[in-house]
């Protein structure tokens, strides 16, 4: 059985969370106190000297990286249908699970942790701004893709990278600011029908 270590408000462990559920493998929950810094505890240090979460832990395996972890269960598992074995269909998948982490994720991280998670003393406006500016080019190059496809990575159902550009959606809305266009909004919504997704989000929010 597997050991995640995780918390509801990361998006990188929600993901991790909703491939699990989804595929019901079997595994063990660990939280991860972010709020209490148990993150940086010499305890989680001595499995994650990165301080994040989550970790999967697989036998003597360690693995931190949330798109790693997934690549790791579909391989696994031969779960090919959230990321597929053909060649070019696998690497239009491994095109938006880096996208969302290399170009989106920033983003989303300068609006959220400045408007929701830092200190109000120690929050940087002048980041919420870069990060709103960077979102506002990133959006419609979602919402292009969309026009031929009900996935991000045109598979036929949902695959690793649409639980990745999910869960940072998700995260913005924490910072009441998600993108509200059409094409974002239908495909968002049938992400969460996907209930393993819909779960894995903070109680707080809606699920669409």
């Amino acid at each position: 059985m597997y050991t995640l270590y995780f918390h509801p408000y990361s998006q990188h462990s929600r993901r991790v969370v909703a491939l699990l559920d989804a595929c019901r493998l079997p595994y063990q929950p660990r939280l991860v106190a972010l709020e209490k810094g148990e993150h940086m505890s010499d305890a989680y240090l001595a499995i994650n000297p990165n301080h994040q979460v989550p970790t999967l832990i697989d036998g003597d395996l360690v693995l931190h990286e949330s798109t790693a972890i997934l690549r790791y269960l579909c391989n696994r598992h031969r779960l090919d249908d959230w990321y597929p074995t053909e060649l070019a269909h696998r690497a239009i998948v491994d095109q938006w699970t880096d996208w969302g982490q290399s170009r989106m994720a920033p983003a989303v991280a300068d609006i959220v942790f400045n408007s929701v998670f830092a200190p109000p003393a120690d929050r940087d406006l002048d980041a919420i701004e870069r990060g709103k500016t960077v979102m506002t080019e990133l959006v419609p190059l979602i919402d292009s893709v969309l026009a031929d496809a009900n996935w991000i990575a045109g598979t036929p159902g949902p695959s690793i990278a649409d639980l990745v550009l999910g869960s940072n959606i998700t995260q913005l809305g924490l910072a009441g600011w998600r993108p509200t266009g059409g094409r974002i909004k239908a495909w968002y919504a049938r992400l969460c029908e996907l209930k393993a997704f819909a779960d894995a989000l903070p109680a707080e929010l809606d699920a669409v």
